[in-house]
C-alpha cells in the first residue's frame, strides 16, 4: 500500500495521508486546534498541552511496530494525526486518531480509520483496536458502523475496548 494517499470523504472533502517525518515536528501543533475533550479522549487523561517530547515521538519512530500518520488538507494544513502501534508479535494494532476541531464532521475520521485498517491488514495484522472513553460517543459510533465490536474494559468501567478483525477473519 502506498503510504501517500489522496482521499475524498463522503462530503467531498479532500485530504492526503502520509507517514510522519522528523521535519514535521514543528508543524504538529494540531493539538492547539482540538477541544480539551478531544485531547482527553485521545490521551485518556487530563492533558492541557502536548510536550515537545511527545511531538518528537510522533514524528520520529525507529520502532518498526509504531506507524505515525499525518493528514493534510489540499492547502497543506495539518488536519489530523493518527498512530497505529502493533504488538511485538504483529497480530494486533492499537489505533489512535485526533482531528482538528474545524475539520470534524467532514468524514475525515471515518476515511482515516479505513485507511489505517487497510494498511494494518496489508501489514498482516489480524485485528485493530482502540481504547475509548465511554463518553466518546462519536468515535464509538463510527467504529461500530465500521464493524468494530465494543466491550467494557474489565479494569476500568469508564473505558471501552473497540476491536475489528481484519482479513479473512473479518470475512468469516
Amino acid at each position: 500500500m502506498s503510504t501517500n494517499g489522496a482521499i475524498t470523504t463522503r462530503t467531498g472533502f479532500r485530504f492526503e495521508v502520509r507517514f510522519a517525518r522528523p521535519e514535521d515536528e514543528p508543524t504538529c501543533r494540531i493539538f492547539t486546534h482540538v477541544t480539551p475533550e478531544d485531547l482527553r479522549f485521545r490521551f485518556l487523561g487530563a492533558t492541557k498541552e502536548i510536550s515537545h517530547e511527545r511531538l518528537v515521538a510522533m514524528t520520529r519512530s525507529d520502532d518498526a511496530h509504531i506507524h505515525n500518520f499525518l493528514a493534510f488538507s489540499t492547502d497543506g494544513m495539518l488536519i489530523a494525526v493518527a498512530t497505529l502501534a502493533s504488538d511485538r508479535d504483529d497480530r494486533t494494532g492499537e489505533v489512535a486518531i485526533c482531528i482538528r476541531v474545524d475539520r470534524k464532521h467532514l468524514g475525515v475520521g471515518w476515511e482515516l480509520l479505513a485507511y489505517i485498517a487497510k494498511y494494518a491488514e496489508e501489514l498482516g495484522l489480524e485485528a485493530i483496536e482502540s481504547i475509548e472513553s465511554r463518553e466518546n460517543h462519536a468515535a464509538i459510533e463510527v467504529e461500530r458502523d465500521m464493524g468494530f465490536t465494543v466491550t467494557t474494559d474489565p479494569d476500568d468501567a469508564t473505558l471501552v475496548l473497540v476491536r475489528r478483525e481484519l482479513g479473512a477473519r473479518s470475512a468469516a
